[in-house]
C-alpha cells in the first residue's frame, strides 16, 4: 500500500472507472464492428458501382472517424487516468505482467489512426483495391487491439495456472481470454450493425431502396454478433474462478442482470430476423433507436457484471480490493495496516506524533487518543481499506449498510469481513486499528428506522 487514495464523495473512485470504461467500450466496440461493416459495405458498393451507396458510406466514414479516433481516444486516455488514480496497485500489476502486450497495443493503435485517416481522407483518390486495403488494415488493427486489451482485462478475472515468472503468453491466454474475445467480438459486430441501422434510418429516409439494402446487409452481421455474444458469454460463465461463481450466484442483482443480457441479445437477433432481414421496410428511426438502445443496455450490463464478479480481487489472486496483495495480509495484521503504507504512516506521524515509536506507529497508542482523534484515524483507515467499494454516503454507503448496528456488531464485521461477506477482502490491520475504524463507522452510521422491538437484546 504505497499509493495515496483518491476520494470521490458519493460515487467512489472505482465507479469512475466503470463510467469512463463503459463509455469507452461502446466506442471501442463500435470501432471494431463498425470498421468491419464499413469496409465490407464499401466493397459491396464498389462491386455494384453504386455511386449513391458510396457517397452514403463516405458520409458514414466521416462520423465513424470522428467518434472512434477523437472521442474514443480521449476516453482511452481517461481510462488510464482513472485506473491509475483509483486502482494504482492493480494498474502496476497489469503493466509489469503485460509489458509486451501494451507495446503491441501501441503499434495497433498507430496502425488504426493512420489507416483510418487514409481510408477517409483518400476516399475517391485511391483506386478501389487500395482503398479497401486501407479499410481492412484498419479493421484488422482494431480487432487486434480488441484481442490484446480483452485478454489483459480477462486476466483480472482468472489468472489460471499463471504465477510470477511464467512469462507473458501464459498470462495472456488465461482461461477467460478466449470466451471474452468471442463475446466482445460478437458485441462489436452487433453494435456496429445497430449503429448502421440508426445512421441509415436517419440519413436515408428519402432513399428507401438504399436504406433497405443497408439494413439487410447489416442484419446478417448483427445476427452473427448476437450468436457470438451468447456463445462467448456461456464460455465466460463456465470459466469463472470459484470466487467469481460464488459472487454471481450469491448476488441476486447479478443473476437478474445476466439473464437480462442473454434475453436482450437473443431478442435483438429475433428482431433483426423479422425486421431488417425479412421486412427491410420496417427500418425507421424509431425501430432503429429501439434496437440501438437494447444493444447499449446489453453491452453496458455485461461490463457491469464482468467488473462485479471479480470481488474480492481487483486482479484475481494478486491484488485485493483494499489495494494490498493477499500475501501481505498477515504482515499487515501483525504490524498494522497504517504501518504498511508510506502515505498513511507519514500522515499519522504528522497529525498524531504521540503515537510514533522508533519511526513507526505504535498501534496500542491509537486507543489512548481522544475519541475525536480516534475517529480521524479511523476515517483514514476507512479511506484506504474500504473506499474502493464503499462511500460514506452514496454508492454502497457504509452509513446505510450499518444502519442501526451497535458497536459489537460493527467491530465483529470489521474483523471478519470475508466471513460476513465472502466477496469482501479480509481485514488487514491490527486489532487497535479495527477498534478506531469501529469508532469512525459508529459516528457515520444512520439510525435504526422505526421502533426497534429487540433494542435491548440487539448486539
Amino acid at each position: 500500500m504505497h499509493y495515496p487514495f483518491w476520494y470521490v464523495p458519493g460515487l467512489t473512485s472505482p465507479m469512475w472507472i466503470a463510467v469512463v470504461a463503459v463509455l469507452h467500450v461502446y466506442t471501442a466496440m463500435y470501432a471494431v464492428g463498425g470498421s468491419i461493416l464499413l469496409t465490407w459495405q464499401t466493397r459491396n458498393a464498389y462491386r455494384t458501382r453504386d455511386k449513391g451507396y458510396l457517397e452514403y458510406l463516405r458520409g458514414h466514414a466521416w462520423f465513424f472517424v470522428l467518434i472512434t479516433l477523437v472521442y474514443s481516444s480521449v476516453l482511452g486516455v481517461g481510462i488510464w487516468w482513472t485506473i491509475g488514480l483509483a486502482s494504482p496497485l492493480a494498474t502496476e500489476e497489469l503493466i509489469h505482467v503485460f509489458v509486451l502486450g501494451w507495446a503491441m497495443e501501441y503499434v495497433t493503435f498507430i496502425l488504426e489512426i493512420v489507416s483510418a485517416f487514409m481510408f477517409f481522407y483518400y476516399w475517391g483518390k485511391f483506386d478501389a483495391r487500395t482503398h479497401l486495403r486501407m479499410g481492412w488494415i484498419y479493421a484488422g488493427a482494431a480487432f487486434a487491439s480488441l484481442v490484446i486489451i480483452t485478454a489483459i482485462t480477462a486476466f483480472q478475472l482468472n489468472i489460471g495456472t499463471w504465477k510470477p515468472g511464467d512469462g507473458f503468453w501464459l498470462a495472456f491466454w488465461n482461461p477467460q481470454a478466449l470466451p471474452q474475445i468471442v463475446s466482445r467480438t460478437g458485441g462489436s459486430l452487433l453494435l456496429g450493425a445497430l449503429f448502421f441501422f440508426l445512421h441509415a434510418s436517419v440519413k436515408l429516409r428519402d432513399n428507401q431502396r438504399l436504406r433497405c439494402e443497408v439494413g439487410q446487409a447489416s442484419a446478417k452481421w448483427a445476427m452473427l454478433g448476437s450468436a457470438l455474444t451468447i456463445f462467448g458469454g456461456l464460455g465466460w460463465y463456465t470459466n469463472l474462478p470459484p470466487s467469481g461463481s460464488a459472487a454471481l450466484v450469491g448476488a441476486a442483482v447479478l443473476n437478474v442482470l445476466m439473464v437480462i443480457i442473454f434475453v436482450l441479445t437473443g431478442l435483438t437477433a429475433v428482431m433483426m430476423y423479422y425486421g431488417p432481414l425479412r421486412n427491410p421496410a420496417w427500418l425507421n428511426p424509431g425501430f432503429a433507436l429501439l434496437l440501438f438502445g437494447i444493444g447499449l443496455a446489453a453491452t453496458g450490463t455485461g461490463e457491469f457484471i464482468r467488473e462485479g464478479v471479480r470481488k474480492p480481487y481487483i486482479v484475481y489472486g494478486r491484488v485485493l480490493g483494499n489495494q494490498i496483495r493477499p500475501d501481505q495480509v498477515a504482515s499487515a495484521r501483525s504490524v498494522g495496516y497504517l504501518n504498511t503504507g508510506v502515505w498513511t504512516r507519514a500522515y499519522v506521524a504528522d497529525r498524531f506524533p504521540q503515537t510514533i515509536v522508533a519511526g513507526r506507529i505504535a498501534n496500542e497508542r491509537l486507543l489512548s487518543l481522544p475519541l475525536a482523534q480516534r475517529r480521524e484515524v479511523g476515517r483514514t483507515i476507512f479511506q484506504y481499506h474500504c473506499n474502493n467499494c464503499h462511500a460514506v454516503e452514496g454508492f454502497s454507503a457504509v452509513s446505510q449498510l450499518t444502519r442501526g448496528w451497535r458497536r459489537p456488531l460493527i467491530y465483529y464485521t470489521v474483523t471478519h469481513l470475508d466471513h460476513v461477506h465472502f466477496f469482501m477482502p479480509p481485514w488487514s490491520g491490527a486489532d487497535a486499528e479495527a477498534q478506531v475504524l469501529t469508532d469512525y463507522i459508529e459516528s457515520v452510521r444512520s439510525p435504526y428506522p422505526g421502533p426497534n422491538i429487540d433494542a435491548e437484546e440487539a448486539p
